[in-house]
This record gives structure tokens, sequence and C-alpha cells, in this order.
């Protein structure tokens, strides 16, 4: 099939590169170039860069708006696929293909509906993670479903190794509804539950709140690593918790703060969290034990 691709960080690459392989990428749409690192120096996206080693021309543009739509419209692509691209496509951009829009997100549709679908899903500790593709229509991931897949994740991966797995996965599963519309055989079919929304995770969804218990609050470590980052106050200063694993160590209070070998245990509302790296509010990444042999220890508790 012609396509136009839409997409802007890495987890979209894997979707891009295997449409690539088997069909006529007519353009691919990404973001523009963003400021990265300590020298801010403009950066294009993942998706840019895989996008040029493939040889495929490119329309970086921060919105679809009425510009875009006639750059795209002159393309007649059969079918549009995007991943993550970061905006809305929005009538008549959504009907400009023959056979429409169709997105790859990471749930399992209706659940996680937003921006930040692995994220809560792994927060909220469900059981199972997973990528839909359906088709895209102006209410928020609200379209019928193609193909829904779910995908094995490990029990101690964050958010940015899920995110990784799902976007392997994800790309195979496009691939087949994209091989299954050029047939004729694909069906979508309406979604069925009731949805929740995946809001985009703010700093204050990182904060690691030590009355519950371990199990919650390492689902959330997990949800918000790397980013926004899970963190506690320690001493009146924000500490990240970079490395962590729930431990079988003794309890403690929650909050209550103990050194061990190889790492700091942490209290929770259950059992200890033990903490193997973090980095103190304007400092960089450290051995956790290492920066708390540093501290006036007597006193500090977490959440403090």
């Amino acid at each position: 099939m012609r396509l136009v691709f839409a997409g802007t960080p890495l987890a979209a690459v894997p979707t891009l590169r295997r449409l690539a392989a088997d069909h006529d990428v007519a353009a691919v749409i990404t973001r523009p170039d963003a400021p990265l690192g300590r020298k801010r120096v403009l950066t294009p996206s993942p998706v840019a860069q895989a996008a040029a080693e493939l040889g495929l021309a490119v329309l970086k543009t921060a919105r679809l708006d009425d510009q875009a739509t006639t750059r795209i419209a002159a393309l007649e692509a059969e079918l549009g696929v995007i991943v993550a691209y970061g905006g809305l496509v929005r009538e008549p951009l959504l009907s400009t293909p023959a056979h429409g829009w169709i997105n790859l997100h990471f749930s399992l549709l209706p659940a996680w509906r937003g921006a930040a679908p692995v994220q809560r899903a792994l927060i909220a500790g469900d059981p199972q993670l997973g990528a839909s593709v359906f088709q895209l229509v102006p209410a928020l991931d609200a379209g019928d479903v193609f193909a829904s897949r779910t995908v094995a994740v490990g029990a101690d991966a964050t958010a940015d190794a899920a995110l990784e797995t799902l976007a392997v996965d994800g790309a195979e599963l496009t691939a087949e509804v994209v091989a299954g519309i050029a047939a004729g055989t694909a069906k979508a079919v309406p979604q069925v539950g009731e949805p929740t929304i995946a809001a985009k995770l703010t700093l204050d969804d990182g904060r690691l709140d030590w009355s519950e218990p371990l199990e919650r609050v390492y689902a959330r470590y997990r949800g918000v690593t790397p980013e926004p980052g899970a963190h506690t106050s320690i001493g009146g200063i924000r500490v990240k918790v970079l490395e962590a694993a729930p431990s079988t160590a003794q309890r403690l209070a929650p909050g209550e703060i103990a050194a061990a070998k190889t790492a700091v245990l942490i209290g929770t509302g259950t059992g200890p969290l033990a903490v193997t790296r973090v980095q103190p509010a304007g400092k960089g990444p450290m051995n956790a034990v290492d920066w708390w042999r540093g501290q006036r220890t007597e006193g500090l508790r977490a959440g403090a």
C-alpha cells in the first residue's frame, strides 16, 4: 500500500521500519527538531532520524494544520498510520487517505486511552499490558479496534523497558493490520468495556507515598521511571529514586530508613523498598549506600 506515517519518539521507530520493508511510505510526519542535552542542541526526533536512514521524505510540523493537510493530501496515500506523533489528526485530514488513519496505541483498549498508557497501567498494577490498533476517529482513542495483543513484560520492568517491548510487538501487530486492510480482509469492531484515561504524567505523579503497601509503591516507581522520575523528600531535599526493588528484609515503619550492605532500605506500609541508586537535587546520580553514608542520618525519614 501507499502509506503516510506519523510518529515522533523511539517507540514509533519499529513500526516505521517494519512498514517501510513491505509498503510504499510516501512521507513521514514528525515533530520539529527539539533542543536536547545541557547545550540544548536542536536534534531530530528518533522517527526523523530513522526516516532519513531509510531515505524517506520527512515533513516536520508541530501541528497538522491546513498547510500540512494540503501537503499530505497531495501524496495520495491509501492509508495513514500514526504511532505517538504527539498531535491531533482532525478533519479533513482524518478522511484524506482512502482508508483513513489507523493508530497503534500501547494499551488494551478501552483501557488507558490517552497520553501515558504504559505508565498508567504500571502505576495501577495492571496484570497485563498490551497494544491495540484501531481506526482513528475524532474522539480520543475511541475508534473501532482491528486487533489487540497482550504482551509479556518482565515483572520488574520500568516504563521505558516495557514500552520498548511493546513497541516491537506493536510493530508486528500493525503490519498484520495493514496487510489485512490491503487485502480487504481486515475488520474493526467497537471497543467493549468501561474506558480508563491515561493522563499525561506530572512531577507530582512521581512522589512516593511510603504509607502505601510495598506493591503499590513499587508499581508507582516502575510506572514513573525514567520520566518524570520517582522521588521523595528526605531532610527537606528532593531525592530521585533511580533504581529500586522490593526487599524481604525486616519490616520498617513507613518512611523509616536503614542502611544495608548493598542498598538503602525505606519502609512502606508493608515491607521495605531496597533503593540502590539515587539522585539528590542539584547532584548527579550516585550509589544509594554511598550517599546515605554521607548524611547526618539521625532523625531523617523519607517523605519528610
